[in-house]
């Protein structure tokens, strides 16, 4: 098998495995320890509630967005075929997975003309543009004509993939490159073990303006990167880290109280509108999902709509329970737990 069709069979295992709820984080959500105040009395309609948001300057129907998952390669077309057109549809913005593989193998298909008004975000690994540099960044702005760039940042999953990127050196030197030269704007995320205050604040300094989360709870990289590799000792080192990382819901207030200039995008665990909430409610300014969409995008461009109108209403049920009639009251609607 050559090198193409190895990370052509990647990446389509890596859907496979995401797919599988061992893979996830299944047990209780630890968004579940938030817990909004009840008002029976909301003193509204709830005709009057508005979600509509604003990200990257541009207003979007509701502060969500369709999380990274594939850069398209097999399957990956399909899904993202589906995704993009959904989000034209509905008026919210998607982020494309990593555009690694298809750079690599040169796939010259472009997402773009399904959705030629929505946003749209190419993705890179830090590593990739710590060798590739602004040049590949360019190259991925370029093949979707994408609105930003995200840098995800997975130390943990190169370590448990088979022959992954082991030298994370100079990556933020990169990254402050990039923001200061590429002509869009630069999101930095993780992959669900989260992105820390100590983090948030390196980034800050060198000029990176929004920062996605991405914390313990959702899709699990070094379980599936686990489940492909072949070494029974590199299996028993990675063990123990599968579960390594941190809480999203604990990381947005930490990130937000000592970087509160920074635009915060939660995800991680996010299974619902409710947990949409709950991330707008400790400092996100919009969230991001990806798995929840995955099983709808294998269908068809409608299954993703109907997921997405779905979390709109459940968003929209929960700032009428809490009194909201907008998402600015949603940040000071009371909770009945101390993190608040």
């Amino acid at each position: 098998m050559n090198s193409k069709q190895q990370i052509s069979l990647r990446k389509d295992q890596h859907i496979q495995l995401a797919l599988q709820d061992k893979h996830q984080g299944v047990e209780l959500s630890p968004f579940e320890k938030i817990q909004f105040e009840h008002r029976p009395l909301p003193e509204l309609a709830l005709d009057d509630v508005v979600v509509r948001s604003e990200f990257l300057g541009r207003s979007i129907t509701a502060p969500i967005m369709i999380g990274a998952m594939t850069g398209g390669c097999d399957q990956g077309e399909r899904i993202n075929r589906h995704l993009t057109e959904a989000a034209q549809a509905y008026g919210v913005p998607m982020a494309l997975g990593s555009q690694r593989a298809a750079l690599e193998l040169q796939h010259g298909y472009n997402i773009r003309h399904y959705a030629p008004s929505a946003i749209l975000l190419g993705n890179l690994g830090g590593t990739q543009l710590q060798q590739g540099g602004l040049e590949l960044a360019q190259r991925a702005v370029d093949a979707i004509q994408a609105d930003a760039l995200v840098i995800h940042l997975n130390p943990l999953q190169e370590l448990v993939q088979p022959n992954g990127d082991r030298d994370w050196r100079q990556v933020l030197e990169a990254i402050a490159h990039t923001v200061a030269n590429l002509g869009v704007p630069v999101v930095v995320k993780e992959v669900g073990a989260g992105i820390g205050p100590t983090t948030a604040c390196q980034l800050a300094e060198v000029g990176v303006r929004f920062i996605d989360i991405a914390g313990r709870g959702g899709t699990n990289w070094a379980s599936i990167e686990l489940a492909r590799n072949g070494s029974a000792l590199e299996r028993e080192i990675a063990k123990p880290f599968t579960r390594w990382g941190s809480d999203t819901a604990d990381l947005l207030p930490a990130v937000k109280a000592a970087c509160p200039d920074l635009l915060l995008i939660g995800s991680g665990g996010v299974r619902h509108g409710i947990d949409v909430a709950r991330c707008l409610r400790l400092g996100a300014n919009i969230t991001a999902l990806a798995h929840y969409f995955l099983p709808a995008a294998l269908e068809s461009t409608q299954a993703v709509i109907d997921k997405l109108f779905i979390l709109e209403q459940q968003l929209r049920w929960t700032l009428f329970l809490t009194g909201s009639r907008d998402l600015a009251a949603l940040t000071t609607a009371p909770l009945c737990n101390a993190n608040g």
